[in-house]
């Protein structure tokens, strides 16, 4: 009976999934299944807010969090972009960043989110533009501060294990994350696309 009740809880849980998350039919094949009923209450809210990360990490832990940014460039496609709806030759920003937590004793700060994005400056007012050259703030809390109002659309999730990381989150390399992939509209146009992966171990 118990088992049974733990597969009708995996079926309503993946159904709900399907829901929220609009293309997981299109999900890179690199990304595996989520077993949902194995990842504790945090990793699912983590896997299916469309709030920003850094607030339900600090709602959740109590303490404070930071967004360190590892890396930002301008760079041009090379091909077409259907979820950034972007022809070859556009200009986007790339930009690498983490999320952690600093822990109340002084040891070693906790990396809950490892986040890769793809922005289109051509559609984002010059505050925003000004805020990601001089802020360590998140993508969402420089959208909320500038007042620029958006909807997040979740994409897919699945797992994965990465290689080639940044040296900040280089000791995270061969674990798994839990990964998932959304896009930002504003005023009907996409004005980023983000992959966040999570650690299945935070560390």
């Amino acid at each position: 009976m118990k088992h049974d009740v733990i597969e009708e809880s995996d079926a309503v849980l993946g159904a709900r999934m399907k829901e929220l998350f609009v293309a997981q039919h299109d999900k890179p094949s690199a990304l595996g299944e989520i077993n949902l009923s194995r990842l504790t209450p945090f990793q699912r809210g983590m896997l299916v807010t469309d709030g920003t990360v850094t607030r339900f990490i600090e709602a959740y832990t109590m303490a404070p969090v930071e967004v360190v940014r590892l890396q930002q460039s301008e760079r041009t496609l090379s091909g077409g972009h259907p979820w950034l709806e972007l022809t070859i030759g556009a200009k986007v920003i790339s930009r690498q960043s983490v999320i952690r937590v600093h822990t109340p004793d002084g040891s070693p700060s906790t990396i809950h989110v490892y986040a890769d994005s793809l922005i289109v400056p051509h559609r984002l007012p010059k505050s925003f533009l000004d805020g990601l050259a001089s802020d360590r703030e998140g993508l969402g809390g420089l959208l909320r501060r500038i007042g620029l109002e958006s909807r997040r659309e979740l994409l897919w999730c699945g797992m994965e294990s990465l290689s080639g990381l940044p040296r900040a989150v280089a000791h995270l390399e061969g674990g798994k994350f839990i990964s998932r992939s959304y896009r930002v509209i504003a005023k009907q146009k996409t004005i980023m696309l983000i992959n966040e992966k999570f650690p299945l171990f935070a560390t």
